[in-house]
């Protein structure tokens, strides 16, 4: 079955950067839209980035500018590199995997801190 793997999150300094990985396994990597979302304590999970097979990228506006998501399809793995990072940045990021039903990685905690 699909399988997604995050790693790269931990604690960083406001304004440091963090690069994200996910890798996939048991799925045709090359033909799926690939993304990123995150949740907060108390927050709806939301949308951070999204990366169709075409490679056309769909960002939410508190993150454009400072958030760049990539795939490397020979290593059927997504990327979400988050610089200038914020205290509001701080969640569990899921890789996510666009599909019918859809798949969800298990998190990944980045923590914005001085």
């Amino acid at each position: 079955q699909v399988q997604l793997v995050e790693s790269g999150g931990g604690l960083v300094q406001p304004g440091g950067s963090l690069r994200l990985s996910c890798a996939a396994s048991g799925m045709i990597f090359i033909i799926y839209t690939m993304g990123w979302y995150r949740q907060a304590p108390g927050k709806q999970r939301e949308l951070v980035a999204t990366i169709s097979s075409g490679r056309f990228t769909n960002y939410a506006d508190s993150i454009k500018g400072r958030f760049i998501i990539s795939r490397d399809n020979a290593k059927n793995t997504v990327y979400l590199q988050m610089n200038s990072l914020k205290p509001g940045d701080a969640a569990v990021y899921y890789c996510y995997a666009g599909g019918s039903p859809p798949t969800w990685g298990q998190g990944t905690q980045v923590t914005v801190s001085s």
